[in-house]
């Protein structure tokens, strides 16, 4: 490694997701091996504002593998919106002399970084924290794919209650903007139908669909439904169905923030210790403004504006491919 900084930052900022521990874990410990300070900043912007920072040694990231969650915690920042928050965060870095950090988190994560880049000179490199896996660059991002999982074991024991009953479900999964869970989610439990922001679903169609169900005897049936979605959530969509199907009572859960906590995927575990390490390792060769991507399981460098900007969407083969295998 061509070591140009000599003191690392990282912290977590906006929406936890299960794996960011492991991200924490890997840029302690890539940071020792190469003989550089590391230092951890609590609750995200604002921690680094408070001066709320400590010394990092591999021990403290011993056994954290596992855990959801972050030990960094996190927060979102309203001071840090400002040009005085962003001077003070920069006073502080200062006063640790700190010349490098390292970003776990999203969108907004990104954003804040670039902006305080622009006018303190201070490199940043992003890890993509976030269940939504909606940031363009990388194929996944770090709490996806436990996300995921843990919203299709839910749904496996919705479908016993509704097979039992013979009953409609409408279960709501995270995604206000985006559309990966509710559609991986959807192919893996075997859902009926699956709604997302992304794919303009008509309410008729899914209407329709119903009542070819029901015609078969069919009242038993699991339609995955993103919060997001542009026909309504879970409930109003239930609404909809009981007012203009008699067969059916539809009923309604709502998976909501489980899907954020747990122990991480071995995946998750994989891709954020890759991406921990090599954020460390883009520090020490002189790379700034740039998240971390894995694509095609190698490593990736995408401009913070690139993944701020650009817009990540579900592959149309794949959301066809659903509705064919629901039928």
């Amino acid at each position: 490694m061509v070591n140009k900084v000599k003191r690392i930052a990282v912290f977590t900022s906006g929406g936890d997701a299960p794996g960011m521990n492991a991200a924490i874990r890997a840029v302690v410990r890539t940071c020792s091996y190469n003989d550089l300070h590391v230092y951890g900043i609590y609750h995200g912007y604002d921690g680094m504002i408070n001066g709320d920072i400590i010394r990092l040694e591999k021990g403290d990231v011993a056994n954290i593998i596992h855990r959801g969650g972050t030990i960094l915690k996190t927060a979102r920042s309203k001071r840090f919106m400002t040009v005085e928050g962003r001077q003070s965060a920069f006073d502080i870095l200062n006063a640790y002399e700190i010349d490098g950090v390292i970003a776990i988190g999203g969108n907004g994560t990104f954003t804040g970084a670039k902006v305080f880049q622009k006018e303190h000179k201070i490199p940043f490199v992003g890890i993509p924290g976030t269940i939504d896996n909606d940031l363009f660059g990388t194929d996944y991002t770090i709490g996806f794919d436990t996300a995921v999982n843990t919203a299709v074991e839910a749904v496996d024991k919705i479908r016993d209650t509704a097979d039992s009953h013979n009953r409609l479900f409408f279960v709501e999964v995270m995604g206000r903007h985006s559309g990966f869970i509710a559609l991986n989610t959807g192919i893996g439990s075997g859902a009926g139908g699956i709604l997302i922001p992304e794919s303009k679903s008509d309410v008729g169609q899914l209407m329709d669909h119903l009542k070819k169900m029901a015609t078969r005897k069919k009242l038993f049936n699991l339609v995955i439904v993103a919060e997001g979605n542009e026909n309504g959530n879970a409930h109003e969509l239930a609404r909809i169905v009981k007012e203009n199907n008699d067969e059916y009572e539809p009923k309604v859960t709502v998976i909501g923030h489980l899907q954020r906590g747990g122990s991480p995927t071995a995946l998750d575990r994989l891709i954020a210790s890759q991406m921990g390490y090599y954020a460390v390792e883009a520090l020490t060769h002189g790379k700034s403004g740039v998240m971390i991507g894995i694509q095609n399981h190698k490593p990736s460098y995408i401009k913070f504006d690139d993944a701020i900007n650009k817009v990540r969407k579900p592959d149309k083969e794949l959301i066809q491919m659903a509705s064919i295998l629901s039928l």
